[in-house]
């Protein structure tokens, strides 16, 4: 049965940029002083990634407005919104699709700006309503989730955690507790180091909370039918029981690696996980293309706005306008280093779930069935872990700090996609 779909739309462009956050942006930005035809493709509804998410309660910075304006005005440049890559059916083109229909896009130059996703850690209670990761708190309460009045305990490692909770309490959510992991020693020790980095020094003060505690992490959520409270490991041996509406736990930063690793591009491991390799121009493994942003190592909007434009410059032969952002790039490499250091995750989160504690969601897989195997493959073949809707994206990174596993190999379909579209994936094999 013939399912091939010969009437796809095949478009071109001169660069393709996927991803419209920080890093695309300036990408897409630097790319366009060439007068190349630039395309650059995301998944949400408006340019800015998950850090500059736009929606009804969002308030974006002055920076995402100047870059989002002046990409409207540039001529050379297509913003593809709302759409994602679902495979690579030939040598330099991709398959895409949106709400309406599915399409092909051929490059001569291809930008990898896909971003991170937050890394969950699954613990008792996890999986009750009224729990999500931090990020994603703060992705829902953007998009005009109502949160005021809740009592909202918000825990994990890093800035996120902060962000977060200002987020929140800008919606009117009365944040009761911000739990760090980190210990004090740790959290001080980084922030005595701001100095080098004035703009994150002042971001700090502004997001300050008195609810903030370091050397604190979730150990479980309670709960029948809905989250009523949450239990902390409060330093070495305390125990704390906190009434809450929410909770929102983030553990740091998974860089998203899927697309790029699809495409044969190599990955190195850096603070921790798997992020593509790049040169100095951001060049990957694979000739033509590029990544830049938080799939090369997770480092901040400021890091991956310097490696959007250097990526960009490189890709359409600005080699000297690239050189110039070096000295930034390394600047922002060192804040990404000293991050990593000050809040790496300590051994007993790796201890957090129990036997019955779900991993995989999808799959409805638990710890203790999870325990006894020797990795991705052998946990598919007796459990199904990592075969749902995600994909393993989520049980994937967490299974990698719990158990050590590497994560599993990236097949298409990359998103879930209509059969029509799909189905024109034969179309390049027939003329091969």
């Amino acid at each position: 049965m013939n399912l091939h779909n010969p009437s796809i739309a095949v478009e071109y462009c001169d660069v393709l940029i996927i991803g419209a956050g920080p890093a695309g942006m300036a990408a897409a930005l630097a790319a366009a002083t060439s007068g190349a035809r630039i395309v650059v493709i995301d998944d949400n509804p408006a340019p800015g990634g998950q850090i500059w998410r736009d929606g009804p309660n969002a308030d974006l910075p002055v920076a995402a407005m100047q870059l989002r304006n002046a990409i409207a005005r540039t001529a050379n440049i297509r913003l593809v919104s709302g759409a994602r890559v679902v495979a690579a059916p030939a040598p330099f083109e991709l398959l895409l699709e949106d709400a309406q229909r599915g399409w092909r896009m051929a490059w001569k130059k291809l930008i990898l700006c896909t971003g991170a996703r937050e890394l969950l850690l699954p613990f008792p209670g996890w999986t009750l309503p009224g729990v999500t990761g931090a990020g994603a708190l703060q992705a829902l309460v953007k998009s005009g989730l109502p949160v005021k009045g809740e009592r909202i305990v918000i825990a994990g490692s890093g800035p996120l955690l902060l962000a977060a909770a200002a987020t929140a309490t800008k919606a009117g959510a009365q944040v009761v507790r911000i739990a760090e992991q980190a210990g004090l020693k740790a959290v001080a020790g980084f922030a005595a180091q701001l100095a080098r980095w004035p703009g994150k020094a002042m971001q700090s003060l502004d997001l300050f909370s008195t609810a903030y505690r370091t050397g604190s992490h979730v150990l479980s959520a309670q709960g029948e039918s809905r989250l009523v409270s949450v239990r902390l490991r409060r330093g070495a041996s305390g125990v704390e029981d906190i009434v809450c509406d929410r909770v929102a736990c983030g553990f740091g930063l998974v860089p998203n690696t899927e697309l790029g690793q699809h495409l044969g591009c190599a990955v190195v491991t850096r603070h921790g996980s798997a992020a593509l390799a790049v040169d100095a121009a951001q060049a990957t493994s694979v000739p033509g293309i590029y990544a830049a942003g938080e799939n090369t190592g997770v480092g901040g909007s400021d890091r991956a706005l310097v490696q959007g434009a250097i990526a960009g410059h490189a890709a359409v032969g600005a080699t000297a306008q690239a050189d110039t952002l070096r000295p930034q790039l390394t600047r922002w490499d060192a804040f990404a280093a000293a991050l990593h250091h000050s809040f790496a995750l300590a051994e007993p989160l790796r201890r957090l779930a129990a036997p019955d504690t779900l991993v995989c969601r999808c799959e409805d897989v638990a710890h203790g069935a999870l325990a006894p195997r020797q990795g991705w493959t052998d946990a598919k073949l007796h459990t199904r872990c990592g075969m749902g809707a995600c994909q393993g994206r989520v049980c994937g990174a967490a299974a990698q700090f719990i158990f050590g596993w590497a994560p599993p190999s990236p097949r298409p379909p990359l998103s879930p996609a209509r059969i029509a579209t799909l189905a024109s994936t034969g179309d390049a094999a027939d003329s091969a």
